[in-house]
């Protein structure tokens, strides 16, 4: 049984943490972009292990979408992929201590940022298609 109240709850954090990183974007705070550009994906795929009723511990997105795909569900790679790349965003943007020497700002670019921001929206969108199939009845194991 799907529930679609704690899904909408989960995704749509998603979606307001994915605008104020366009925001960080937009002022030059590319750490800040990067690392809530993590938080939304992080969000998103929750929203679809809460909606199905599974767990959502932890923070690495890819590990969380290979718990969604064990359960029959399909990823694409390029979602884990992009997965990847934000699971890297997680500590390194806001702890000065991730680096050798300087600070998180120091680190991170406008492309960074995009990319980021970008890819957080690609796992939203792939979120909300799974999860449109699976409340017509999709057969988790089919596409």
């Amino acid at each position: 049984m799907l529930d679609e109240p704690e899904y909408l709850r989960w995704l749509n954090s998603a979606k307001k943490t994915l605008e104020s990183a366009h925001g960080d974007l937009d002022r030059g705070d590319y750490n800040w972009a990067c690392f809530k550009a993590q938080q939304a994906a992080e969000a998103a795929v929750k929203a679809l292990l809460h909606g199905l009723g599974m767990p959502a511990y932890g923070h690495s997105i890819s590990r969380l979408l290979i718990s969604i795909k064990s359960k029959e569900v399909p990823v694409p790679e390029d979602v884990i992929e992009y997965a990847k790349t934000l699971d890297k965003y997680y500590v390194p943007t806001r702890y000065p201590n991730a680096w050798a020497e300087g600070m998180p700002h120091e680190y991170y670019t406008r492309k960074d940022a995009n990319n980021a921001i970008r890819y957080a929206g690609n796992i939203i969108v792939w979120v909300e298609e799974t999860w449109k199939y699976l409340k017509r009845g999709g057969d988790r194991g089919r596409e």
